[in-house]
């Protein structure tokens, strides 16, 4: 099996962001401020990229193709070809960014799946009944609460590999061989780790691995046998073929490898901070720069989404925004009336790179209280 690369894109995709260059409304704005994001899993020196390299010149996965797929994909093969429940989390409008009822940000780069089963190259091997696999990965999207751990754009990195079975059936073993093989390329031969039985929609059994670092268990991957009902959606005959899969952020194993305090450092352009970039290496923290809070408080009608809130206050203040805490919330119908709900958070605005000034802050929170009262027609308190 000789490994190749394959780039796929869509005139579907490329018409959305089309239409999304057209829109004014702020949604489609911070969606092409979010795909105009660099890919750091594609940076040179970044310790994203790193991960990636790292994997793929692994001798045990050097057979895997590499597939580049759409940002924007349908729905349905994101949610429905990966057997996600129709009441899952994930579909919702409160976790997913949807350009249109039909598509999306793509939420994991599992996605891919599809796009390689479609490659008339896979699928010449496929009727000569050989192996095949891929890896990708990019930036996914889902929204998310702000903290030092969580940014709403991240990487990801998915790999997997089907085989006739008449050659052998994939099972527990080859899923703890495929692990420990993605935690040695990763961390080194020496590298402690331990597998946790888990649940994912797609595959069955399933297992997590947690790798030891700084004498503290982070779990980092998840992995797989691909369900036979999953391969027949995509096409793939479960009577003839078996397979592992297994996908995971490459943030957290960049943030666990070197120690790092804040997520937002990996997109750092002061030199202080990107020359301690390095894999395995402890960071130094440059300097804890002293944070300026900020208080806000609204009452609004129960349809209000936080996590939608959250992507507000992240485009208002971009990468100086820390951390944002709730409160207080509750509801006093005598108070504000039926069906409102108050909200207090607290913005914490602090900069990786520069002691901040009040003066920078206080347009900003102008901002954030303007367009809370415009765009959720909240009532200020």
């Amino acid at each position: 099996m000789t490994s190749k690369k394959i780039v796929i894109s869509t005139d579907e995709e490329k018409r959305l962001i089309k239409e999304l260059d057209k829109r004014k409304d702020f949604e489609a704005q911070r969606i092409r401020r979010y795909l105009g994001m660099s890919d750091l899993s594609r940076a040179k020196e970044s310790p994203v990229a790193e991960i990636v390299r790292r994997i793929l010149a692994y001798p045990y996965f050097k057979d895997l193709d590499t597939i580049r797929v759409p940002e924007i994909v349908p729905a349905t093969v994101s949610f429905d070809l990966f057997d996600f429940p129709a009441d899952h989390p994930a579909r919702s409008k409160s976790d997913t960014y949807y350009i249109d009822e039909k598509n999306i940000l793509r939420t994991h780069t599992t996605v891919m799946w599809y796009y390689y089963i479609k490659d008339p190259g896979v699928q010449k091997r496929i009727a000569e009944n050989k192996p095949i696999g891929s890896f990708c990965f990019g930036k996914v999207y889902r929204k998310d609460e702000i903290d030092s751990k969580h940014m709403n754009v991240f990487h990801q990195i998915d790999g997997w590999y089907l085989t006739p079975k008449a050659v052998r059936t994939i099972g527990q073993m080859d899923l703890e061989d495929a692990l420990g093989n993605i935690a040695k390329a990763v961390f080194g031969p020496d590298v402690k780790y331990r597998l946790n039985p888990d649940t994912f929609p797609y595959t069955k059994p399933s297992l997590e691995m947690e790798v030891e670092i700084s004498n503290k268990w982070v779990e980092v991957v998840g992995c797989g046998v691909v369900k036979d009902t999953v391969l027949e959606k995509f096409g793939v005959d479960s009577k003839n073929y078996t397979g592992w899969a297994f996908g995971f952020g490459l943030e957290r194993l960049a943030i666990a490898s070197m120690d790092l305090p804040d997520i937002r450092l990996l997109w750092s352009d002061d030199q202080r901070v990107k020359k301690q970039l390095n894999l395995g290496q402890k960071y130094v923290e440059v300097s804890k720069y002293p944070p300026i809070t900020r208080d806000i408080s609204f009452v609004v009608g129960k349809d209000f989404i936080p996590n939608d809130y959250f992507d507000l206050i992240r485009e208002i203040g971009k990468d100086l925004v820390e951390e944002v805490k709730l409160l207080d919330k509750y509801e006093n119908e005598k108070k504000f009336g039926k069906d409102k709900v108050s909200y207090t958070y607290r913005v914490i605005y602090r900069s990786p790179e520069k002691t901040l000034k009040t003066e920078e802050i206080e347009p900003l929170q102008d901002k954030l209280y303007k367009e809370t009262k415009k765009q959720y027609k909240a009532e200020l308190r």
